[in-house]
């Protein structure tokens, strides 16, 4: 069992996850911020269990969050859950204002740095340097972000609170960006253009319930150098 140091007072939880899923870290980072402790089921995604088909059968994907029997997919939607179910140690910001820009940013990092990084793992030649593109225009707005919101006291997106919904979705950078350019062969990070970007990586890195979860990029390239592989080979046999 994975443990926080606050015993669950509401039944049993259980995650459904995949060691080199950025979503289902997500949704462990909410559990270990929160305290709560959980069962954590790795799935086999070339033969997925009874488990999780039954309890994702729209997506039939991790991560699923299993609570009293109840299945909740989606890490944005579990983040959610997680916090509206356990109220110590916030991850949304409490005032409505903050709360709907914390959302809104989650949704710019969605669509303007995740996808488009995905995009240009799977991808190569003329598609590839369009999506590489968009995503440094992507992270040019979080920049523009991070230096809006963090400074030498305020060190996290969370403001006051440290780590908050913010940095727990835009925390997979910190271990998987450096692997998609390595696999990938594009280059989008730079401490020069992105220097409160680089400090807030560097900060979050170090985070004690954040550290320990970090896989070494060693394996994390040879996985991703596998499935960039077999994604263009599907595409080329098409």
């Amino acid at each position: 069992m994975a443990s926080g140091s606050v015993a669950d007072q509401e039944g049993q939880v259980m995650l459904l996850g995949f060691w080199f899923s950025p979503f289902v870290k997500r949704v462990e980072w909410a559990l270990k911020f929160k305290g709560i402790e959980y069962d954590y089921v790795e799935e086999d995604l070339t033969n997925k269990s009874t488990l999780l088909l039954t309890s994702n059968p729209i997506h039939k994907k991790v991560p699923v969050l299993i609570h009293n029997g109840n299945p909740i997919a989606e890490s944005l939607v579990i983040i959610e859950y997680i916090d509206e179910t356990w109220k110590q140690n916030p991850i949304l910001p409490q005032d409505p204002y903050e709360r709907a820009m914390a959302r809104f940013w989650a949704n710019i990092i969605e669509q303007k740095v995740r996808e488009p990084a995905r995009e240009a793992l799977f991808s190569q030649g003329e598609q590839q340097e369009k999506k590489v593109k968009e995503l440094k225009e992507g992270m040019e707005v979080v920049e523009g972000e991070a230096k809006a919101k963090l400074n030498d006291k305020t060190l996290f997106f969370g403001g006051g609170n440290g780590v908050g919904y913010v940095d727990i979705v835009l925390g997979w950078t910190c271990n998987w960006m450096e692997t998609i350019e390595e696999v990938g062969g594009f280059k989008v990070l730079d401490p020069k253009s992105q220097p409160q970007f680089h400090k807030w990586m560097a900060n979050f890195r170090e985070v004690p319930f954040i550290k320990p979860t970090l896989e070494p990029k060693e394996k994390l390239v040879e996985f991703f150098r596998m499935v960039r592989q077999d994604r263009l080979g599907l595409v080329a046999n098409k």
